[in-house]
């Protein structure tokens, strides 16, 4: 989604309708050229601005799970569990392959399983459904 409207209400309601990517009009050439060639992919992208308002949002918001979507959680083993966590911090295939001790391609294995598993699109909404779920909070929260 390209906006000029740099209101968090759009953005919440962009992902939740299974936007892949939302950025501001004042993006670059270049940026919007890159921006197309991630959601492609099928990874998602978030203008960096947006990424710390989501977040403080989310944690700002202290609605319990709804319980259909803390059952798909459930249906994750212990170290998918982990890595959704993982993807909802924002970090890469490489930087959880480190941080697991694994290879970068059980990483993305995993990621594909939970996608599958959680019934989201890609990784920008399964970070939102570990928000939602109280699976993550931000830091400090």
């Amino acid at each position: 989604m390209l906006t000029t409207f740099d209101l968090d209400e759009y953005v919440y309601e962009a992902l939740r309708a299974g936007a892949s990517g939302f950025l501001l009009k004042d993006a670059s050439a270049d940026e919007l050229a890159e921006a197309v060639r991630v959601v492609a992919r099928g990874d998602a992208l978030l203008a960096p601005d947006l990424t710390k308002r989501l977040t403080a949002e989310f944690s700002r918001l202290s609605v319990p799970p709804r319980s259909p979507q803390k059952d798909r959680v459930g249906a994750l083993t212990e170290r998918e569990t982990e890595v959704l966590a993982l993807v909802a911090q924002g970090l890469s295939n490489a930087e959880m392959a480190t941080r697991l001790v694994v290879a970068e391609q059980t990483v993305k294995t995993h990621v594909s399983r939970i996608l599958v598993e959680l019934g989201v699109r890609d990784r920008t909404q399964a970070a939102v459904f570990a928000f939602d779920t109280g699976l993550v909070r931000p830091a400090g929260h």
